[in-house]
C-alpha cells in the first residue's frame, strides 16, 4: 500500500510540474459515467486532465456493449491520440482493436479489467486488481467467518473481470457456492437475493460485485427476510451507503480498488510518456484493500465525495 501510494504522489508531483502541452489522450471505459462507480474512474480521469493540462475524452457504450466499445476504441484510433486508456472486460472482442492501437504506436495503458491480457495484446502496463485474487481473498475471509453457503450476485454478465471475481470468490469459500446472473438494476438484484434467501435457508453468504448495483440491494433483501447479523453480505466496490452499514455490523466488509487511482495514474502516465518518455516499468496494483468495520467510517465521507 505503501507504494502504491508513493507512486500516486510521484505521478502527481511530476504532472503537476510538466508543461501543459495540451495532450490528446482518449479513455475507453466499458462502464458508463453515471454509473456510481464509473463516476469516482472519471473524477480521477478529470482530476488527472486538471493536473497534467491534457485533453482528454471518456467515452463508453450506452449499455454493456462489446461491439459498441470496439467501435469506440476504433474511432479513438483514428483521432490518433498521444496516448489511449481501456478497460478489458472482455479480450476476444476487444483483442482486435487494441492491437491496431498499438500498431498505429498509440502508447495504450488498460485499466481496471485485463491485468491477465494487458501485456499480450500490447498494452504498456496495467493499473488495477487482479479480480481472482481479490475474490479467493474475499471467500477465504467470508469462509473463516463461518460461510458455508454461498450465493454471488454477477450484475453484468459476460464481464470476464466479474467472471473471475465469482470463480475467486468460489474457490477462496471452499462450500457451497452459487452464481446468480442479473442486470444492472437494483430492484432486480434485491428481489433475486430475496428470493434465494427463502428457497434455501442455508444460504449464508453474499458476495456482491459492486456496491449500490448489488451490495445494497443485497443488503435490504437480507433484511426483508429478517436475517440482518445472520447472513454475511460483502461486496466488491464501495459505496458510503454501504460503507455505513459495514461499520453498523449489518455487512461483512467492502473490497476497495481504489478505482479514482485507475483513473487518475493512466492519464497523468500517458501525460508524462508524451512529455518526457517517462512511464512505470510494470503494473500498478490499485488494490485489493478490505475494508472492515474498524475501517468503514474512515472512507464514508470520501466515498460521498466520489474519491473512495
Amino acid at each position: 500500500m505503501k507504494t502504491l501510494v508513493k507512486t500516486a504522489a510521484v505521478a502527481a508531483t511530476l504532472a503537476m510540474a510538466a508543461p501543459a502541452l495540451a495532450q490528446d489522450i482518449i479513455v475507453v471505459a466499458h462502464g458508463q459515467a453515471n454509473d456510481p462507480f464509473w463516476s469516482v474512474v472519471k473524477n480521477g480521469v478529470d482530476k488527472a486532465a486538471e493536473h497534467t493540462g491534457a485533453n482528454v475524452d471518456f467515452r463508453s457504450p450506452e449499455t454493456f456493449d462489446m461491439v459498441q466499445m470496439s467501435q469506440l476504441i476504433d474511432a479513438a484510433v483514428n483521432q490518433e491520440p498521444d496516448g489511449l486508456v481501456v478497460s478489458i472486460p472482455d479480450a476476444d472482442a476487444l483483442a482486435p482493436s487494441i492491437k491496431r492501437a498499438v500498431e498505429a504506436g498509440i502508447p495504450v495503458i488498460s485499466m481496471n479489467s485485463g491485468s491477465d491480457v494487458s501485456k499480450e495484446l500490447g498494452a504498456l502496463l496495467h493499473v488495477g486488481q487482479d479480480e481472482y485474487t481479490a475474490g479467493k481473498a474475499a471467500g477465504e475471509k467470508l469462509a473463516s467467518m463461518g460461510g458455508t453457503v454461498g450465493i454471488c450476485v454477477n450484475q453484468e454478465v459476460g464481464n470476464v473481470a466479474l467472471d473471475l471475481r465469482c470463480q475467486g470468490f468460489s474457490d477462496g469459500f471452499g462450500g457451497s457456492v452459487d452464481v446468480i446472473p442479473t442486470q444492472n438494476d437494483p430492484a432486480e438484484v434485491e428481489a433475486k437475493v430475496k428470493a434465494a434467501l427463502e428457497s434455501n435457508p442455508d444460504i449464508d453468504t453474499v458476495m456482491g460485485l459492486g456496491a449500490s448495483l448489488v451490495g445494497e440491494p443485497a443488503i435490504r433483501a437480507v433484511a426483508s427476510v429478517g436475517r440482518t447479523g445472520e447472513v454475511n453480505v460483502a461486496t466488491f466496490d464501495l459505496s458510503a451507503s454501504f460503507l455505513e452499514s459495514v461499520s453498523k455490523g449489518e455487512a461483512a466488509f467492502a473490497i476497495d480498488q481504489q478505482q479514482f487511482l485507475q483513473g487518475y495514474l493512466p492519464v497523468s502516465f500517458l501525460a508524462l510518456n508524451a512529455s518526457y518518455g517517462l512511464i512505470p516499468g510494470g503494473n500498478v496494483p490499485s488494490g485489493p484493500n478490505l475494508i472492515t468495520a474498524d475501517k468503514a467510517s474512515q472512507v464514508v465521507e470520501l466515498s460521498a465525495e466520489g474519491i473512495r
